[in-house]
């Protein structure tokens, strides 16, 4: 809900949509800078302990923003120093979150249990913009309150787990360092050809994402209308979290895999028709591919990367997958300004496409699994 209400306050503030820009830089700065050490932090300190603080963290941090919101002493530097922390705060619970996962979930339902990760986080970008939205207008406190209490919802959640968040660490075994979790990545081939592929298509779908509302804007489309393009890409994630244990029954691992990137097939029903409801539905259709590959790769990453290095390892797979999803948009804008939608579409399409063909021929992707219970 946050995410919303930072940049309607800082509008609402400072009526300067640049100022908006530098809060949603503050958001997403943390992702990139603070991923790798949050990894380390995550195989050297107690996991269940690093989370809590993480929540107090967050939760002093928006709360006193909703002190100033109510009180109505809410200045600019005060929402940039908040939205970094709260995005840092984030970054770190997420750290320790992948050791508990594995260390709850038994490993034969690591599959389904990230298939219903993935259906919770897709209901969460799915209602949360409206939510915080709606809060807003009651009060420009309310929606930054309710997520300190949810920052203390999760805490309870925590205290009440009794299951380790680690195993026991061996006498001697030195501090946890950065590069060994970058190394143990980089030596696993499929993990390595498959977080690539999917940076390039983060790169691709908000850049796809950014030339519908450019074109959505220039066809007359409102506002209302831009955000129901949003909420069926949202949808239609939600609906493949809820197929995603039927499909793993009915298709391979490799196929599950590559569906995401051989989906933007459909973008060539746009170049033949430049609408932009084409554009919308051909969104949706990648989009409903996501949580079945996020969940194959999650499920693969947690059953074979060894406990001591999982908070690092999955830090080098979350930083790379943070710090390509930006540069779309960046991309999308420059190439919008000097060429049609249906070039961009093009170029976007033919960059999934490369990484499809990529991964089809890939020798550790053919080599894995045939099914994820098979690891």
């Amino acid at each position: 809900m946050s995410s919303v209400a930072y940049p309607l306050l800082t509008l609402a503030v400072t009526h300067s949509a640049s100022h908006a820009g530098y809060v949603g830089a503050a958001v997403f700065a943390p992702l990139v800078l603070m991923g790798l050490p949050a990894g380390a932090a995550a195989d050297r300190f107690d996991r269940r302990r690093l989370m809590i603080a993480s929540d107090a963290a967050g939760a002093i941090a928006v709360g006193v923003l909703a002190l100033a919101a109510a009180t109505g002493h809410v200045a600019f530097w005060l929402i940039l120093t908040v939205a970094f922390v709260d995005s840092c705060a984030g970054v770190a619970f997420r750290s320790g979150q992948a050791g508990a996962f594995r260390a709850v979930v038994p490993r034969s339902q690591l599959a389904a249990a990230a298939s219903a990760a993935q259906a919770r986080a897709a209901t969460v970008r799915l209602a949360s913009p409206a939510a915080g939205g709606a809060l807003f207008g009651v009060a420009r406190a309310v929606p930054f309150l309710t997520d300190a209490c949810s920052y203390a919802f999760s805490t309870a959640s925590l205290l009440l787990m009794r299951t380790r968040f680690q195993e026991e660490r061996t006498e001697g075994a030195g501090r946890p360092r950065v590069r060994e979790g970058l190394a143990y990545f980089a030596r696993m081939p499929f993990l390595r050809a498959t977080i690539g592929m999917i940076a390039v298509s983060n790169f691709t779908f908000t850049a796809l994402q950014l030339t519908l509302i450019v074109l959505a804007k220039r066809q007359g489309i409102s506002s209302a209308g831009i955000g129901g393009f949003v909420a069926l890409t949202g949808a239609t994630t939600l609906l493949g979290s809820f197929a995603s244990p039927l499909l793993r029954r009915a298709f391979s691992l490799r196929a599950i895999l590559l569906s995401e990137f051989w989906s933007a097939l459909a973008y060539v029903a746009f170049l033949g028709y430049p609408s932009v409801y084409v554009l919308a539905v051909a969104l949706a259709v990648q989009a409903f591919c996501f949580p079945n590959t996020d969940s194959a790769t999650t499920a693969y990453s947690y059953a074979l990367i060894p406990d001591q290095l999982l908070g690092r390892a999955m830090a080098a797979s979350n930083t790379l997958r943070a710090a390509a999803a930006p540069l779309g948009p960046l991309a999308a804008g420059l190439l919008l300004s000097v060429a049609s939608p249906r070039a961009t579409v093009a170029t976007a399409m033919a960059g999934t496409l490369v990484a499809a063909v990529a991964g089809t021929a890939s020798r550790a992707i053919r080599a894995a699994p045939a099914r994820l219970e098979d690891i």
